[in-house]
């Protein structure tokens, strides 16, 4: 009896420590999609992923599609607080420490929030992280002439085609 208490023990203690793997992780195209907007992923030079302490990913695909869930009560629960997020390096591709990151302004992102993420400091026109949220949270985006280029797109199709779901576009 005494071996059996002591085996399941050694397991128990084990299985406890396992550390758990909280590097960037691989897109697969044909799988992953954002958390967030329910998009495909397009491109790893503007994806995120979030990794919690259990291993679990969490894709995005774009920036401004991260912060917007961070302020999510989902976010909480899934244990993002102390997750380990990752950004794609807008010139690279390179993944990057998302919360070390410098961002820029201006690039066309996937979902149109503008901002593409940097591995080294390259200018003085560069944002933090903490930066770069206030400014999403503030409406400082191209969100808006995203989505007027997306409804642009719709102009002129057929009433068959129009009928497709574009709430996605104006979230």
């Amino acid at each position: 009896m005494k071996k059996l208490i002591l085996i399941i023990t050694v397991i128990l203690a084990f299985a406890c420590n396992k550390e758990v793997d909280q590097t960037a992780h691989e897109i697969n195209f044909s799988r992953d999609i954002c958390v967030n907007c329910l998009m495909g992923l397009a491109d790893q030079k503007y994806s995120a992923q979030a990794i919690n302490e259990y291993g679990e990913v969490i894709w995005f695909d774009d920036l401004g599609c991260l912060v917007e869930y961070e302020k999510s009560d989902a976010w909480k629960t899934w244990g993002g607080e102390q997750a380990k997020v990752w950004i794609g390096d807008c010139e690279t591709g390179e993944w990057i420490d998302a919360y070390q990151a410098f961002y820029r302004f201006g690039d066309r992102t996937p979902m149109g929030y503008g901002y593409g993420a940097l591995k080294e400091n390259k200018g003085d026109t560069l944002f933090d992280y903490a930066t770069t949220v206030k400014r999403i949270n503030a409406g400082e985006t191209m969100r808006e002439e995203f989505i007027k280029s997306k409804k642009m797109m719709m102009h002129g199709m057929s009433d068959s085609t129009k009928t497709m779901d574009t709430s996605m576009i104006a979230k």
